[in-house]
């Protein structure tokens, strides 16, 4: 079987989708029968990579300048119509039985342009109405353009229940698989003790992420407590917006901005840290929260997307968006509670141990034999 995979993103540009493309492209290196040629975006100039010998993966010139995990109007642009002529191309030589699409706008629709049978995995920004900030374009444009990319689909697929509701709004009679995402948990190893109350939190710096108010609750513990160090890993267009803040609450010393992991430093990062945190105001299936579950740490995320799959009282807390007094409180009971901290960190590892992409290339492979067109 031939499949032609689309993706925007791929590591080390994006984010949580990219990631999740690249583990399931290492489950499908196994699987020497699936013949594969994924096309995404280059940080630069065109490249050709064999990823193994049945997978190729083909970075197209999108123009990118800037942060590496913020695309712009253009780029997605200039990624849609270099995809589809390149997509082209590929299908004058090879016998694709199915495109597999991640995010259904831009990918999806290309997908749909290729007149092949095609599933499309819906990521969260790419179905309407997840973030505010589109409401209108999502109310006279993406919608309907949605609807008619899922229509025409031969299954689309969310990574949580949550966002299967959400794209359930906009079709409510489409059938939508869900496939988590999963995690690798000997990549990901339990943290070694710290000496000090070390909380981290890994994202992109946009306004949809809530690190303000992650800043802001942990101002708040710290001025009671005088303790405890805040990792922040990423990038974004608020980075600086964030480090004002630190100043003015003088944390300049305990908040540590690591800026952009690569891949290879991310699992080691994790272990110097005792407590996870997303404030996010919008999520999917969070491939960050699940890699610090592995991790063996606490989690307190906001309740959208799939927290409530992922956390319950046993490994975290759920807390309201916009809500640094909630990220205080839930501090303070790990910090006050070692053994508190240390059954729920064991929690998370032993709910993480259930996921694995494993599972997930299973089920997408599964996907791909029912819905491929014959040779």
């Amino acid at each position: 079987m031939r499949v032609l995979m689309l993706n925007y993103e791929f590591p080390p540009l994006g984010g949580g989708a990219g990631n999740a493309t690249y583990y399931l492209l290492k489950e499908f290196s196994n699987h020497r029968d699936l013949k594969i040629d994924l096309i995404t975006s280059s940080v630069d100039t065109y490249k050709h990579h064999v990823f193994a010998p049945n997978i190729n993966i083909h970075f197209l010139d999108i123009g990118k300048k800037g942060n590496l995990h913020y695309q712009s109007e253009a780029n997605l642009i200039k990624y849609s119509w270099g995809a589809y002529r390149f997509a082209k191309k590929l299908k004058q030589k090879n016998d694709y039985g199915l495109i597999h699409a991640f995010f259904g706008i831009p990918c999806g629709y290309v997908a749909k342009l290729l007149k092949l049978p095609y599933l499309v995995s819906l990521r969260g920004s790419d179905v309407p109405y997840y973030n505010p900030r589109f409401k209108f374009l999502d109310k006279v444009i993406f919608q309907r353009l949605s609807r008619s990319i899922w229509e025409k689909a031969a299954q689309v697929t969310t990574n949580s229940e949550g966002l299967k509701k959400l794209a359930l709004q906009t079709y409510p009679e489409k059938n939508i698989q869900v496939i988590y995402n999963g995690v690798d948990v000997k990549e990901f190893q339990s943290n070694s003790a710290t000496k000090s109350f070390n909380i981290i939190s890994t994202s992109r710096f946009i306004r949809r992420k809530g690190i303000e108010y992650l800043i802001k609750g942990f101002a708040d513990f710290y001025k009671k407590y005088q303790t405890g160090i805040l990792i922040l890993v990423g990038s974004g267009n608020l980075e600086q917006e964030l480090k004002d803040l630190v100043k003015k609450f003088d944390l300049d010393t305990v908040v540590d901005f690591r800026g952009t992991a690569s891949h290879e430093q991310i699992s080691h990062i994790y272990r110097e840290a005792d407590i996870y945190v997303l404030p996010s105001l919008n999520e999917g299936m969070s491939n960050s929260v699940l890699e610090a579950m592995a991790s063996s740490q606490p989690i307190i995320a906001t309740d959208t997307g799939g927290t409530k799959e992922l956390i319950d009282s046993t490994n975290g807390f759920i807390i309201q968006k916009q809500n640094s007094h909630d990220i205080f409180q839930a501090l303070e009971k790990l910090y006050l509670d070692k053994n508190l901290r240390t059954q729920m960190g064991q929690a998370s590892r032993k709910k993480a141990e259930q996921l694995s992409w494993n599972k997930m290339a299973d089920q997408y492979l599964s996907l791909y034999t029912k819905h491929a067109k014959l040779a």
